[in-house]
């Protein structure tokens, strides 16, 4: 993942509130994914995530249920993508869990940056975020 302002991925700056943050936690908390690859790459997303309180949580940053715009800067195309947990995840309907690849990197990002991503099969894209619309806060 990069971001538009050349940061490399080690220290691409992410953002996530703190109601995310303990939903997430919860979740890694499961035997059953705790020890997966893929709840060890979102511990790895979390830990060096700035978390904020859900009401101080800047416009644009993608959240969990979040609908994200993204465009594909190496082919043009362009996707409409929903953040969701694992047992929401619907790829027929774009909703993409929090535990997928494409996932893990969306959480935190804002409008602007872009993240490299091996879509499957192979495909290699470049995601640039272009519109974040986060849910109602509860």
């Amino acid at each position: 993942m990069s971001t538009s302002s050349g940061l490399p991925p080690s220290i691409a700056p992410i953002t996530v509130s703190s109601r995310d943050m303990d939903r997430l936690d919860a979740m890694l908390e499961s035997p059953a994914i705790q020890q997966t690859p893929a709840a060890q790459a979102l511990i790895q997303e979390l830990n060096r995530a700035t978390v904020v309180a859900p009401e101080d949580m800047p416009e644009g940053i993608v959240m969990m249920h979040s609908r994200v715009e993204c465009e594909d800067e190496v082919h043009g195309d362009k996707h409409e993508l929903t953040l969701v947990f694992p047992r929401e995840a619907d790829v027929d309907q774009g909703k993409v869990s929090i535990l997928a690849p494409v996932g893990t990197a969306l959480l935190g990002l804002a409008v602007g940056q872009t993240m490299d991503w091996d879509a499957p099969g192979g495909r290699k894209l470049r995601l640039r975020v272009t519109a974040v619309h986060n849910p109602s806060p509860n």
